[in-house]
């Protein structure tokens, strides 16, 4: 499984050439890294959506117009708002687990908002566990720490947890090192970070911290990948 982070919350999976992406937002990311990346190049077959905020769904539609095939999967509300659009999409909800041609993922809850950009109502705000080809890996989305992340070692052994770093509108550094403990995994991918002035974070302190307790957390450059 090769992950590449396209910045802020966005992600690019490649599961044995099967492409899933994550909450696209790209040409509306302020960081001068991210207009290196062209969104008429990404190709799509699947687009996983936490939730509603625009900063996670700007590029979906240019995306799925450039990959008429690709199915959006997501919570019942945004599947149904993309569906009235015309565009495939899977409903899925809190708990739910379905088996796709790419592996098995779990809607998993979060707690976060989730409107869209007109203010109607998103759903609720989730994130999704991913069981491909012998790696399992866990993203949480927008969210606060939870106890619910508890549950998710008691079903999965993950190889890898992509957690929000940034604080303010989400947990930081501090409560992901927790989360990480609660859901049972020392590697850790940080994202939703430094995209706006609220959200940024000092690397080496937030590494230095992830360290002091037996962890590695990694921060990708927008545009980088890792293979797990």
């Amino acid at each position: 499984m090769k992950i590449t982070y396209y910045g802020h919350a966005c992600l690019g999976l490649n599961i044995d050439g099967i492409n899933v992406i994550v909450d696209p937002f790209i040409t509306g990311n302020p960081l001068e890294a991210a207009k290196s990346i062209d969104i008429n190049a990404i190709k799509a077959d699947y687009i996983l959506i936490t939730h509603a905020h625009g900063d996670h769904i700007a590029d979906v539609e240019a995306i799925m117009l450039n990959n008429p095939n690709a199915i959006i999967v997501s919570n019942a509300e945004i599947a149904s708002h993309y569906g009235a659009k015309g565009f495939a999409s899977h409903p899925m909800n809190h708990g739910g687990t379905w088996q796709f041609n790419f592996g098995k993922v779990k809607y998993t809850p979060a707690i976060h908002s989730s409107s869209f950009p007109d203010g109607s109502y998103g759903g609720q705000p989730g994130g999704f566990v991913i069981e491909a080809k012998h790696k399992t890996i866990y993203i949480a989305g927008d969210t606060s720490l939870t106890m619910d992340m508890k549950l998710i070692p008691m079903f999965f052994k993950l190889d890898l947890a992509v957690l929000p770093v940034g604080s303010n509108f989400t947990m930081g550094v501090d409560e992901a090192i927790i989360a990480s403990d609660f859901v049972g995994c020392k590697a850790i991918l940080g994202y939703h970070f430094d995209t706006f002035g609220y959200i940024e974070i000092d690397h080496e302190e937030a590494k230095r911290k992830f360290t002091e307790k037996g962890k590695e957390l990694t921060l990708l450059n927008i545009g980088e990948s890792i293979t797990l």
